[in-house]
């Protein structure tokens, strides 16, 4: 059984390795905001967190596993997931520049937020229509109350915040800044392994079937 990750995410390619397998990446091609905004213009405001971040896994996951099932050798999952973290009623993507996220690590010193993640997987087999199963999943992320202007400093010259969901890694560099995670730790690393497991499970497909 074969998998492919819808994302050139190195961290989301980490965590899948780390669990045993060794999946295909390719990437989705997908203009997320577009995306976003299209589904914001029909609703008439701003979709929720945990249903925006479907609406991307769910685009992402969907691009592949079309161009997926014109491939005759291609018989396993494809795998689509897309993350933001919400912290006082604002909503956190990448930050990408040291201004932005040293200002969110001001904010969130002592806080607590909450890390969407969307989940979509896609069974794709040989003269088959492909087959979805989705679901979100949450973590609660606490930060230290003492982190100092210096370590945030720190930790922004690194370059690790500004091209990461919330501006923060649980599993890297960040992982000394959180005091507490409630909910999947994988989650807060890129995707919730037990709810893809799970989405797996609901397409007949084994987990430890996945393994390398």
């Amino acid at each position: 059984m074969r998998v492919c990750l819808a994302s050139t995410s190195p961290a989301r390619l980490m965590l899948l390795r780390q669990a045993g397998i060794e999946p295909l990446t390719q990437s989705p091609d997908v203009d997320e905001d577009a995306v976003a905004a299209a589904a914001a213009a029909e609703r008439g405001a701003d979709l929720p967190p945990a249903d925006l971040v479907l609406l991307l896994a769910r685009a992402k996951a969907a691009a592949v596993a079309r161009k997926l099932a014109t491939d005759a050798t291609f018989d396993g999952l494809v795998i689509g997931g897309d993350s933001m973290f919400a912290l006082g009623g604002r909503v956190y993507g990448k930050p990408y520049t040291p201004e932005e996220a040293t200002r969110r690590w001001q904010e969130m010193r002592g806080a607590t937020g909450i890390l969407h993640s969307g989940h979509s997987v896609y069974r794709v087999a040989p003269g088959a229509e492909p087959i979805e199963a989705t679901a979100t999943a949450e973590a609660a992320v606490t930060f230290a109350d003492d982190i100092s202007d210096a370590e945030i400093a720190a930790y922004v010259a690194s370059g690790e915040p500004l091209h990461v969901a919330g501006a923060f890694t649980v599993d890297s560099l960040g992982g000394a800044f959180i005091t507490r995670v409630d909910g999947d730790p994988s989650t807060v690393v890129g995707m919730s392994l037990s709810t893809i497991r799970r989405l797996a499970a609901e397409l007949g497909v084994q987990w430890t079937d996945l393994w390398s």
